[in-house]
């Protein structure tokens, strides 16, 4: 009988600097004290995306004390408006262009630094698998890539600038650091099960360095 799902994988992480945003900071970037479960879905994706599976985080070890970094950056505060590009498609003309001096915006942010983790993951196939795809196929797969350090594109650490390393973990891996943490209602992942996007959130918590990731459809994920 051929499996649906795959068995738990695992890969660690590491980078100089992340920020995994908090959604109810509204402008300032203010980072969540652990990698939440869609960011690490994200790394996990970097590395080996088919439509053929769907990824679903199971635990985030954290191997690095938590430490944090306060800096200023520069953001553009605007984009050009989709009218004006359909204006310049059709017309072969148009001001597409944005002045980073006029558009400039000084934003503050509290980010993560030297953070490593090691994520759990498994995947089940869907409804979009082919006649010749298989569980055995893709998890061969996902190991094989990690091994050589291959990837779909950079992954990074919750902003694109913060990108990430990656490496398979060895039979004797790194243990977290022995933290106890409440860590507050955090962002689980996107819900698109009812064709709009809804944000769905969990109680997280560090057990000795630990965080168990819920399923998305149980009783402890709400939206």
């Amino acid at each position: 009988m051929n499996r649906k799902r795959s068995r738990t994988l695992s890969l660690r992480v590491w980078g100089e600097n992340a920020c995994f945003t908090r959604p109810e900071m509204k402008v300032e970037r203010v980072s969540y004290d652990v990698m939440t479960p869609s960011a690490a879905r994200g790394v996990i994706e970097a590395v080996l995306w088919k439509p053929a599976i769907r990824w679903h985080i199971k635990r985030i070890d954290v191997l690095n004390p938590i430490r944090w970094v306060s800096v200023r950056r520069n953001e553009v505060g605007a984009v050009v408006s989709t009218g004006l590009a359909m204006t310049a498609m059709k017309s072969n003309r148009g001001r597409l262009g944005l002045y980073i001096e006029d558009e400039r915006q000084q934003r503050a942010g509290l980010l993560l630094r030297d953070v490593a983790y090691i994520i759990h993951a498994s995947f089940e196939m869907t409804e979009r698998a082919g006649t010749g795809d298989n569980v055995n196929k893709f998890e061969d797969m996902f190991r094989r890539r990690v091994e050589k350090g291959q990837c779909f594109h950079r992954p990074y650490l919750g902003c694109r600038e913060f990108s990430a390393d990656f490496e398979p973990v060895t039979d004797e891996p790194p243990l977290p650091k022995p933290i106890d943490l409440d860590l507050g209602w955090m962002l689980h992942d996107m819900d698109y099960s009812d064709g709009a996007p809804t944000a769905r959130f969990f109680r997280a918590s560090l057990d000795k360095g630990t965080m168990t990731v819920p399923s998305i459809d149980s009783k402890e994920v709400m939206g």
